[in-house]
């Protein structure tokens, strides 16, 4: 990524796998990046890095305020709770909110940021940590078209493709419900389908050689199939996200009477990994939850 010629001052809260390499693309084209996490560790890595520990004062200076939390709550608590940051942020700061929620979720912080002088950009993301860190996520963004321009310098840094969907907040979220709705499907169809190829007696190896070349092939299983068969299952993003993210899908889904039985189902499979204790893991662990109900073996499993 070239270095910027308009260097910006650019706040990051949340610091996980996808925030942290999201904060690195910034440094790298050339911003000032100041950044917050609960794991200090985290906010020790963007040190190293070159950036800065954000404090109040430090978003005070900050033209570029990028949400990466977990959810719509902890959205909610860093713009808008008691310790909230948005009411340090200058007055034409543009936020650049990145978690998964709800479009009625979006709107409601953007109808909040403009009360606050505060431009607000609803900007889920895709991509995965390794494309977070290279600069090369695809973003689902809707909001003002001077929300656009302001976070414009975050934006070429952060992504490949920024997809542009519209003048209202909410529009974004709900391409992220579309995409989280086909992800969580697949990636338990992942699961369910290397265990049935289990119980017929192939390897984990030899299913993920012949369905990747194969018609029955996504993202997902080429992306997850492999850290089955490597038994490797440290989080990258885990099991737990998806019982929030399929429920997001799923609510949106009755409010507009719409039946989403595939993704309902997925939501069952999630919800039941995470209450025998596979939360944590990495979700391609789903495919545990099938192999154990089964009795059958799987690389990593006790």
């Amino acid at each position: 990524m070239p270095q910027t010629m308009d260097p910006k001052t650019i706040a990051f809260v949340g610091l996980g796998a996808m925030g942290l390499g999201m904060a690195q693309s910034c440094l790298r084209a050339g911003h000032r990046v100041l950044g917050l996490d609960l794991n200090e560790a985290a906010v020790e890595r963007l040190i190293d890095m070159g950036g800065e520990t954000l404090t109040p004062d430090g978003a005070g200076e900050a033209a570029i305020f990028v949400s990466v939390v977990l959810n719509a709550a902890q959205t909610r608590d860093v713009l808008y709770g008691e310790s909230g940051f948005a009411r340090h942020l200058p007055k034409g700061a543009v936020i650049v909110s990145s978690a998964t929620i709800s479009p009625q979720n979006a709107r409601d912080n953007a109808e909040r940021a403009a009360q606050l002088g505060l431009l607000y950009l609803d900007a889920p993301i895709s991509g995965g940590a390794a494309r977070a860190a290279q600069g090369e996520l695809s973003i689902m963004a809707s909001g003002s078209r001077e929300a656009f321009e302001a976070a414009a310098p975050a934006l070429s840094a952060m992504a490949q493709s920024v997809h542009d969907l519209g003048r209202e907040a909410g529009a974004g979220s709900a391409m992220k419900a579309v995409n989280q709705l086909l992800a969580g499907v697949h990636i338990a169809a992942m699961g369910e389908a290397l265990t049935l190829g289990v119980s017929q007696g192939l390897t984990p190896e030899r299913i993920l050689e012949v369905i990747s070349v194969s018609a029955g092939t996504s993202w997902m299983f080429e992306n997850r199939a492999p850290r089955v068969v490597e038994g490797d299952y440290a989080a990258r993003s885990a099991i737990d996200i998806w019982p929030k993210d399929l429920g997001i899908v799923t609510e949106i889904a009755e409010r507009a009477a719409l039946s989403t039985p595939v993704a309902h189902a997925a939501l069952t499979r999630f919800r039941e990994a995470s209450s025998k204790g596979l939360g944590t893991l990495d979700d391609s662990a789903i495919t545990q939850l099938y192999a154990g109900e089964a009795g059958l073996p799987l690389p990593g499993r006790e």
